[in-house]
């Protein structure tokens, strides 16, 4: 999952990605550059509730309140991305715009904060504005997205940073408020799992990694 995200452009020296072990626990990577992660380095075992290792990042905590929050959640992705970051300093967030996007036709709400959330009432917030939606703006921040498995949670970050990409380019057109956008059924027809669409998404953004791909 790091390296997913840091070697694509997705993320780059700083974010994080975990994945849930058990009803108690999970994963994080290590505390560096996801895209310097190298195959076998090990990461810190966090309980879902209680305190952080005293050698986590402090916005683990996030990652904490979501697993908490929603038993269905398997892995979550905190990154900062190019176009992701240029839409949410303009105060928006994407609209579904074409096949991508349609994975977050219900919305993606924004976290107006400026400050990281390094804190439990942060993150407990944050955590409660994110709901079950797939992703979360975090202002200037990047963004958090979680899904039931690691290939949906990294897929879905690519999906979002495309769906900004397409807002910003609608913005600059001028066609932002009048441009067409995927709703209800159409939208929820689009934004499907099958054919292996996380699947391919991994093997992709994982095409030069050192560790056999396994599903």
């Amino acid at each position: 999952m790091a390296r997913a995200l840091g070697q694509n452009g997705l993320s780059g020296p700083f974010g994080h990605c975990s994945v849930r072990l058990d009803d108690e626990r999970f994963l994080v990577c290590a505390p560096r550059p996801m895209a310097l992660i190298r195959a076998g380095e090990p990461g810190t075992v966090v309980d879902i509730a209680g305190e952080l290792p005293p050698d986590v990042l402090g916005e683990v905590r996030i990652h904490q309140q979501l697993y908490r929050r929603r038993p269905g959640v398997g892995a979550i992705c905190r990154f900062i991305s190019p176009q992701i970051t240029a839409l949410a300093a303009l105060g928006k967030t994407p609209r579904a715009r074409h096949g991508f996007g349609s994975y977050f036709a219900t919305g993606v709400p924004m976290w107006t904060g400026a400050a990281l959330i390094r804190n439990d009432a942060a993150a407990e917030q944050a955590a409660a504005l994110m709901a079950e939606q797939p992703a979360l703006f975090l202002n200037v921040n990047g963004a958090v997205t979680a899904a039931a498995t690691p290939e949906r949670a990294v897929a879905l970050a690519y999906f979002l940073e495309d769906a900004a990409r397409v807002e910003l380019a609608a913005l600059s057109a001028g066609l932002a408020d009048t441009g067409p956008v995927l709703a209800g059924d159409v939208a929820a027809e689009r934004a499907t799992w099958n054919g292996r669409i996380a699947e391919r998404v991994w093997e992709f953004l994982l095409r030069n990694d050192p560790e056999p791909l396994a599903f």
